[in-house]
C-alpha cells in the first residue's frame, strides 16, 4: 500500500511537473524573442510605428489591424510571420515553432 502511494505521488508530481513546462514554453520567451527580431529588424522598427522597409511594429499587438487590414490576432500574426508577403519573406521554414512562439512573446512587449 505504501509504494501504491508513492508511486501514485510520483507520477502525480511528474504529470505536474511536465504540463508545467509545456505551458511555460507554449507562451515563449520574449528575452529570446527579441534575438530573434534582429532578423527582423532590418525592415522593421520595433521602437517606433514609422515604416521602415516594412511597417514598424511598436505597439502591434494593441493595434485594431494590420497593415493588410486583418485584426492584430496572435493567429494573424503568426500567419504573417509564416506566410510572409507584399515583399515580406516566409519565415515558416526558416523559423522553428519555439522561435516564432518566442518571437510572437517579444512582439507582445513592444
Amino acid at each position: 500500500m505504501y509504494i501504491s502511494r508513492l508511486l501514485s505521488f510520483s507520477f502525480g508530481f511528474a504529470l505536474i511537473a511536465s504540463t508545467g513546462s509545456a505551458q511555460e514554453k507554449k507562451g515563449g520567451d520574449a528575452d529570446k524573442g527579441k534575438e530573434v527580431y534582429e532578423q527582423c529588424g532590418v525592415c522593421h522598427n520595433a521602437d517606433s510605428e514609422e515604416k521602415k522597409m516594412g511597417p514598424g511594429l511598436k505597439g502591434l499587438f494593441k493595434k485594431q489591424k494590420l497593415a493588410d487590414g486583418k485584426p492584430a490576432t496572435e493567429a494573424n500574426i503568426r500567419k504573417k510571420i509564416d506566410e510572409g508577403g507584399n515583399g515580406m519573406p516566409a519565415y515558416a521554414e526558416m523559423l522553428e515553432k519555439h522561435e516564432k512562439d518566442d518571437l510572437i512573446a517579444y512582439l507582445k512587449t513592444l
